[in-house]
């Protein structure tokens, strides 16, 4: 049966619905705290289904709709609290389905480029500061050459600018703008895997060890290891220099290198490469990298090669959790060992908690160390608000202690405690309660007491 296309008033009456659904859902005048964050988007999410169902069947009617809806969200960004940006990347995807759909309509993909350059100019909340990925990855094939011609004209025209005088101006600087609009550039030139106009744009305007890797990246996806690796090594000669230092850029750069080694058949040069990162920081991570170059018939000798090498790593808290990573109990003992007390208090305690949980049972005197570190990592740096974490440390380095026949060594922390920290009323009623075992006499807790009587009865 032929489909009748629906009348002006129906379609208007099905876009009054949305609308009012969009509004409802938007919440005009109620602000929206954090927690509610993600409930307030969710409903904005089902009526975005809706939008999605109209733009496959009336892409032109999807185009109001989504632009209505996007106006929406600029409304209510004073009356919400993002901190989580879950409203903020959900702006981010209206963005994305109001370009389908005005290429579903058959728009222009010159209009459509130019709107979102110009939001992405105007932008008062960051919602479009992603657009050069997101809205682009959207885009088709014109879409995307419309985009970039967009942004380049922005570029060249800040370019052009006569600079602003160096006092009184704002940050949106003729300079500040090139710098910016050409960030845009890179992004889109990488997307669009166009080594030579990123190369162009980058000489232009100064090369960095982050174009480099741009570059590398590009090729390599080319199947051109050589090439790659020649601006691997160029952006590693660009991250030493002492203007720079060492960067996020130029660990990706060796990184890099080492795979683009291996797969010049060079798998030697790319083990010594992994096995120096290694040596110089060893951790979980280095270890997976200097293992994916090991051979397979010799990863045995080398496990053993590179935990022994770890015993002697400078970050403390890197070397437990690799040896925690590996069930390396007894290397993880013996490092602490030698670990000074003032020592273990300078690790944090994502690596110091479950060192001592792991180390309980089999050197509870370890244990009791980690646990005490991390009580007075706290009491010593006179964090209150953390002041329950640092009495439930102690708590657990007197279990260990006892357990360790060391009442000794507890005793002397309780004389310290109490000779360097008697002023902290916070903390000493807490600890107090802990040093002449109080604590053990406490109340049964209310559950505790009707179990029993109910057992009784």
């Amino acid at each position: 049966m032929k489909q009748v296309a629906p009348t002006k008033g129906r379609g208007r009456r099905s876009s009054d619905t949305l609308e009012r659904s969009m509004e409802s859902a938007l919440a005009p005048g109620r602000f929206v705290s954090y927690k509610a964050a993600f409930e307030f988007v969710q409903d904005l999410e089902g009526v975005d289904a809706q939008v999605r169902g109209v733009v496959s069947k009336e892409p032109a009617r999807g185009v109001a709709l989504y632009e209505s809806f996007i106006a929406g969200c600029y409304e209510k960004a004073e009356e919400i609290d993002d901190s989580s940006g879950s409203f903020g990347g959900f702006v981010g995807e209206l963005f994305c389905g109001w370009v389908k759909a005005r290429q579903a309509a058959g728009a222009d993909p010159g209009k459509t480029a130019a709107r979102l350059v110009a939001w992405m100019d105007d932008d008062p909340y960051g919602f479009a500061s992603d657009l050069d990925g997101e809205a682009f990855a959207a885009l088709d094939r014109p879409g995307r050459a419309a985009f970039v011609k967009e942004v380049r004209a922005r570029f060249e025209a800040a370019a052009k600018a006569a600079p602003a005088p160096s006092a009184g101006t704002s940050w949106r600087t003729p300079d500040g703008e090139r710098r910016r609009w050409g960030s845009t550039l890179r992004t889109l030139y990488a997307a669009q895997k166009n080594v030579s106009a990123y190369v162009a744009l980058a000489e232009a305007t100064g090369l960095t060890a982050k174009d480099c890797r741009a570059v590398a990246k590009m090729l390599a996806a080319r199947r051109r290891p050589g090439d790659a690796l020649g601006w691997v090594e160029r952006g590693l000669a660009l991250d030493k220099k002492p203007a720079q230092g060492p960067s996020l850029a130029g660990d990706e750069l060796s990184s890099l290198k080492r795979e683009l080694l291996a797969k010049l058949g060079r798998g030697g040069d790319a083990l010594d490469s992994a096995w120096a990162e290694y040596r110089a920081h060893p951790n979980r991570y280095s270890y997976e990298d200097l293992m994916k170059y090991v051979p397979r018939t010799e990863r045995a000798a080398w496990r053993t090669k590179a935990l022994d090498a770890a015993c002697g790593g400078t970050d403390l808290a890197s070397v437990i959790e690799l040896f925690l990573e590996h069930r390396e109990v007894e290397r993880l003992a013996a490092v602490l060992q030698s670990t000074p007390d003032a020592a273990l208090e300078g690790v944090t305690h994502y690596a110091t908690e479950p060192a001592a949980k792991r180390l309980e049972k089999s050197h509870p005197q370890l244990a009791a160390r980690l646990w005490r570190a991390q009580g007075m990592r706290i009491v010593n740096a006179a964090k209150s608000r953390y002041y329950g974490a640092a009495l439930r440390a102690i708590r657990s380095a007197r279990a260990c202690y006892e357990k360790a026949g060391l009442a000794g060594e507890w005793q002397k922390l309780v004389d310290e405690v109490r000779s360097r920290h008697s002023r902290k009323t916070g903390f000493m009623a807490g600890f107090e309660a802990i040093a002449t075992g109080a604590d053990r006499r406490a109340e049964p807790s209310f559950l505790a007491r009707a179990r029993s009587r109910w057992l009784r009865r």
